[in-house]
């Protein structure tokens, strides 16, 4: 332990300066016509014709990371994290709360236009392969746009229901401001949810090519099926959905929780409203609860990893996603907990709510810089941060500097200069450091220099606590 001590560098933090950033990102990642309140004025239109090759109208919606596909999976992970984050944390925002209602709408009003047709879900627009063997600006793309969807005799059922839970949190979050377009986000939900369920199957096999290896969904779509419900239920009240959630919770296991896997957001989730019940009528808390002592790092059933730095690990590349998630998690469950006088035992272990954002707040402030390299892996933020990320954007001249169209290969130079990049991405928060705490800051180095919106949103609400309570 005392290694862990001296070894971290220990710098000021500004959570609130954080916050801000965090969401500024998602301006960055906006694909389609850009509004005249864009402040981060390096990025211009782009994408503007998606969807005529099925003549619908997909303009809109985000890059998933540093590429120019708009892969709707986990796109709509993202929005539900951003509504969650809201939901959660938005009256502790303060100004930058319209900002983040602003980066879900972006979402949600695409997704909106995804599903307008019955019974067809758009499910990604760009071709991977074409647009990864290109470095081009988004501004610039001339690789194909091809229009992935999932119907009735193709179905998707696990991007069908995340855009169900997308839409319905999101009609949670605009209810107070703009009961209008809560009313219509819910309308939509309802429906792609039926349609998710009606409907079963993977999207693997329905669109496999257009969506493996990037974004398979490995732990199927049930997970997303209850995690729609559960989203419908709360922000409806219909008992029909807990009865869906509480009949089809066993087949999931507790721990995991990202854009592929819901489970342990699940039981954190309905935990808000079960917590008072007895646990042997429902799973809910223990599953939670085992989730709890999964991270503990002195807890006996402990199925994650620390650094000497401190920072969690988990197996995969861009373990910042599981970081920004599971701290996401501990503070809710945190909250809840505390709310109920409830303390979790893992075996000789004692978890207070105290102990859980704790836990979350080391997390939080590694990320921000409390570590072992002093560096932030925030773009932007701090003294010290990455400058090389894996972002064809960020990398390549604005449109302002360079009018001029730049093809598939004209960014070669760039990517390969060991120049830092040209425009800063502010607020993006990269794949984060090896197990040894040790960091290549190079564009060749994707699973710890690329960012994510997946990686950002759920460390919208985590900032947004750590503003109002440290």
């Amino acid at each position: 332990m005392m290694m862990m001590i001296t070894m971290v560098k220990s710098v000021s933090l500004n959570y609130s300066d954080a916050l801000t950033k965090s969401i500024l990102f998602f301006e960055g990642q906006r694909s389609g016509k850009l509004p005249s309140s864009q402040r981060m004025t390096w990025r211009k239109d782009s994408a503007l014709h998606d969807g005529c090759d099925i003549h619908m109208d997909l303009v809109g919606g985000y890059y998933d990371a540093g590429d120019n596909v708009k892969f709707n999976f986990p796109m709509a992970y993202t929005t539900t994290m951003l509504a969650w984050s809201v939901v959660e944390f938005g009256e502790l925002m303060g100004p930058d709360l319209q900002h983040a209602l602003e980066s879900i709408r972006w979402g949600t009003d695409y997704f909106l236009k995804a599903t307008t047709k019955p019974n067809i879900v758009v499910a990604q627009v760009g071709n991977p392969i074409s647009d990864h063997d290109c470095w081009e600006r988004p501004e610039d793309m001339d690789t194909s746009r091809t229009t992935y969807y999932v119907s009735e005799n193709r179905p998707g059922s696990e991007v069908s229901a995340e855009i169900a839970a997308a839409l319905a949190a999101s009609s949670i979050a605009f209810r107070k401001i703009d009961d209008q377009y809560s009313n219509v986000l819910l309308a939509r939900a309802k429906q792609v949810f039926d349609f998710a369920n009606n409907h079963r199957g993977s999207y693997n096999d329905s669109i496999g090519s257009g969506v493996c290896p990037f974004y398979c969904d490995i732990n199927g779509y049930m997970d997303e099926l209850i995690w729609g419900a559960a989203w419908l239920y709360k922000a409806s009240n219909n008992e029909n959905y807990m009865k869906f959630v509480k009949s089809n919770i066993q087949s999931i296991q507790p721990y995991e929780f990202g854009w592929d896997a819901k489970h342990a957001g699940i039981n954190v989730l309905v935990s808000q409203w079960v917590m008072n019940i007895s646990s042997n009528q429902n799973p809910f808390i223990p599953n939670a609860d085992n989730l709890i002592c999964s991270l503990l790092p002195k807890s006996p059933t402990k199925s994650v990893t620390y650094s000497k730095g401190g920072l969690l690990f988990k197996r995969g590349p861009g373990n910042l996603q599981h970081v920004t998630a599971l701290s996401f998690l501990l503070i809710v469950y945190g909250r809840y907990m505390h709310a109920n006088n409830k303390i979790v035992y893992c075996g000789n272990v004692t978890a207070t709510p105290s102990k859980l954002i704790h836990l979350a707040k080391t997390q939080v402030d590694y990320i921000l810089g409390n570590n072992p390299l002093g560096m932030s892996y925030m773009v932007g933020y701090g003294q010290k941060y990455p400058q090389k990320i894996h972002h064809r954007g960020s990398t390549l001249p604005s449109l302002d500097v360079h009018p001029k169209n730049m093809g598939c290969r004209d960014g070669d130079e760039h990517f390969q200069s060991s120049k830092p990049n040209i425009n800063v991405l502010t607020g993006a928060i990269v794949g984060g450091p090896a197990y040894d705490d040790s960091f290549l800051d190079s564009r060749l180095n994707i699973s710890q220099s690329e960012p994510t919106t997946y990686i950002n949103a759920p460390f919208v609400g985590v900032l947004a606590y750590f503003k109002k309570h440290m």
